[in-house]
């Protein structure tokens, strides 16, 4: 069985502040290897339960994420740039979404954002408001892949039930105050709960369906001014009034490519 780990850096233990994941320095830094802890644990848990090839994907915007000195001996890493970003779904049995982040205006939403942090871009995909967690699992499934498991704050988690079901394991390491104020759980609390989910999350693989809506699917992408929609270049979306721009989309490996 091979597993394909997404990480993203905002859901990691001990992130609760946009200069831990935008700006480089000791914060940054910081968040690095605390991610790396998120990621070992996690792996640790998918090794007990029998899988036996683990792939880890730096899914956070920034170049470089990962501390390669670091990562789990048992597990490759994906890093950098490639032409088909969404190769690696076409090679996975099975999906997990780590340290992931609520979407964009989510009250209780530690560093929530959906894809730009900084522009304030919100989507919606036939009609429903989603976030990078519905986006990965639209991808994912469209290559046959379910979700098994997604960590985060406790509105990530409750995000992921709502758009996956209950078929994943969801795992909450910090209980969000506000966008940049959390209650968090110490790291290696987090790493315990993260590697006993991996583990369950195997287990649960049968209860897992691969995530799609109905085909073709409409796209919207809305920014918070017009000043921010104005200088947005769409690839290939149409302009459908100040703030918003529409799509459509037959593939769902696509929905991100307004």
């Amino acid at each position: 069985m091979k597993i394909l780990v997404l990480t993203d850096l905002e859901g990691a233990c001990g992130v609760c502040q946009f200069v831990q994941t935008r700006e480089d320095g000791p914060r940054y830094d910081e968040a690095r290897r605390l991610l790396m802890g998120d990621i070992n644990a996690c792996v640790d848990g998918l090794l007990e339960a029998g899988v036996d090839e683990i792939a880890v994907l730096d899914g956070h915007g920034k170049p470089y994420n990962f501390v390669p000195e670091m990562m789990h001996p048992r597990a490759t890493h994906l890093v950098g740039s490639w032409p088909d970003r969404n190769s690696p779904f076409e090679r996975c049995d099975a999906v997990v979404l780590l340290a992931y982040h609520a979407m964009a205006e989510t009250p209780d939403g530690v560093l929530c954002h959906s894809q730009s942090s900084r522009a304030g871009n919100r989507y919606w995909y036939n009609g429903r408001e989603s976030g990078e967690i519905t986006q990965h699992a639209l991808i994912a499934g469209h290559f046959g892949a379910p979700v098994i498991m997604v960590t985060g704050d406790q509105a990530t988690c409750r995000e992921a039930r709502e758009v996956l079901g209950d078929g994943p394991v969801t795992v909450a390491v910090k209980t969000g105050l506000g966008r940049e104020g959390a209650i968090l759980l110490a790291p290696e609390a987090g790493r315990k709960l993260i590697r006993q989910g991996a583990r369950d999350a195997v287990a649960r693989l049968p209860q897992c369906t691969p995530y799609q809506i109905a085909l073709p699917i409409k796209g919207r992408l809305s920014f918070p001014s017009k000043e921010v929609a104005d200088g947005y270049r769409p690839r290939r979306a149409t302009r459908v009034d100040d703030l918003a721009f529409e799509a459509t989309f037959d593939n769902p490996a696509e929905v991100i490519g307004f």
